[in-house]
């Protein structure tokens, strides 16, 4: 039954994801005013995911060692050296449906890794007992909502299709799943994959956000549209601060 409820958790957030299909109904027009609002909310989730969740979480279960530095710097590193590579060849094509942006390729690349986490968290809750299995799926449906908002606005920001977007999206939650299949077959605690995927992810999320999300951000210089992403931005770390007080 372990695997059964696991795996319809893991599933019902990775549905998650399809929360940008609330954007299908608008026009065009009115998703690229606002795209730029979920690109802030998006970096204020990544970087409050970051300090207010795994950061802490790593440093609770393992203490703030020099060990722990090094696996979040390790993240930077490794998500600095994969758009490097993404961006192999300099390109002035501009970005399109065709063209997709590498903030967005790279994007999906962090939520994947989170996601995969979620999905070990998940499977190793309910390894342990049926109501931490249900309240730890409840804790991370809270903590993806807002995310996924902002990542399906990186996404569409990025060039691609709202359509395609979504499934990307949802491609990307389903490593969660991988994750849970992972820590259901080898029966094996949390701690055993978190000690260093936290951490490294931890990296990922504040690469993504301060070196592609925030510069996207600065380009539009209009002072209103400044303020409202800042807006955005801040209500993004706000949403991840509450889900750790209050939950």
């Amino acid at each position: 039954m372990t695997w059964i409820y696991t795996l319809t958790a893991v599933f019902i957030v990775s549905l998650v994801s399809f929360i940008g299909i609330l954007t299908i109904a608008l026009k065009m027009e009115v998703l690229k005013k606002i795209v730029m609002f979920l690109v802030s909310l998006s970096a204020g989730a990544l970087l409050g995911g970051a300090f207010f969740h795994l950061i802490p979480e790593a440093a609770e279960e393992f203490g703030f060692t020099l060990r722990l530095g090094v696996f979040i710097l390790s993240g930077i590193l490794v998500f600095f050296a994969l758009e490097k590579i993404i961006c192999w060849r300099h390109c002035h094509i501009p970005t399109s449906k065709d063209h997709p942006h590498p903030v967005a390729i790279m994007n999906l690349i962090g939520d994947a890794f989170h996601n995969l986490i979620d999905g070990a968290i998940i499977a190793a809750s309910f390894l342990v007992s049926f109501p931490l299995g249900v309240s730890t799926t409840v804790a991370v449906l809270l903590h993806e909502i807002p995310q996924e908002i902002g990542d399906f606005g990186v996404l569409v920001h990025g060039g691609f299709g709202r359509f395609k977007a979504l499934l990307l999206n949802f491609a990307s939650a389903l490593t969660s799943v991988l994750g849970a299949v992972l820590v259901l077959s080898l029966n094996v605690k949390v701690e055993t994959i978190a000690w260093f995927l936290v951490p490294f992810t931890a990296g990922g999320f504040i690469y993504i956000a301060g070196s592609d999300l925030i510069p996207e951000m600065k380009k539009d210089i209009v002072p209103l549209n400044s303020l409202i992403q800042m807006f955005f931005l801040l209500l993004g770390l706000a949403i991840m601060l509450a889900l750790v007080v209050f939950g």
